[in-house]
């Protein structure tokens, strides 16, 4: 079966690819063709994110090895229809973490293959990739921001604090030179 895929540049403009891919294919290979699609050479940092309905994060799917960092799944251990299905259609994909440049990933049609037809392969393609990446703004839902005091400290790590220069509080000497 093949997976045809769009994926959107997160942008105020519409910049998106459209692929095909086997949904046998690892992801690791999904990220190779979204990656060469949009003209980057694919030896950046990326991940693959599974994301509900409303785009909202959850598992972790790296292109590297982050043990020491992270819990992440591998993606070429994690094939396409592993994560990606009629039922959950949607990944999102961050290519350079310094750079952050963030996609929608969705399936949009499940087929056959035809007969000749090699594959992964770029359907379209419209828009031009800007030189730099889209400005993001990253806010926490008001649900999940910390009960901040008038002090602008969380009361949990305000034990103690009092501001300024005064140390009374902490036990050292001060004259330890």
């Amino acid at each position: 079966m093949v997976y045809k895929i769009r994926v959107i540049l997160d942008a105020k403009e519409d910049i998106f690819r459209d692929l095909a891919i086997d949904k046998k294919a690892t992801l690791e290979d999904l990220h190779n063709t979204v990656s060469q699609s949009f003209g980057f050479a694919g030896n950046e940092m990326a991940s693959f994110y599974t994301c509900d309905e409303e785009w909202n994060q959850d598992l972790e799917i790296a292109l590297f090895d982050l043990s020491d960092v992270s819990d992440a799944k591998l993606m070429s251990d994690t094939l396409v229809e592993e994560v990606m299905d009629e039922a959950s259609p949607k990944l999102i994909y961050v290519y350079d973490f310094f750079n952050m440049w963030t996609f929608f990933v969705e399936l949009a049609d499940v087929t056959e293959k035809e007969s000749g037809q090699t594959l992964p392969e770029l359907l379209f393609s419209f828009g031009e990739l800007p030189e730099n990446p889209p400005e993001k703004i990253f806010e926490a839902k008001k649900e999940d921001a910390m009960d901040y005091d008038e002090e602008g400290f969380d009361d949990e790590f305000n034990d103690g604090y009092n501001g300024g220069d005064n140390y009374d509080h902490l036990d050292f000497d001060e004259n330890w030179n």
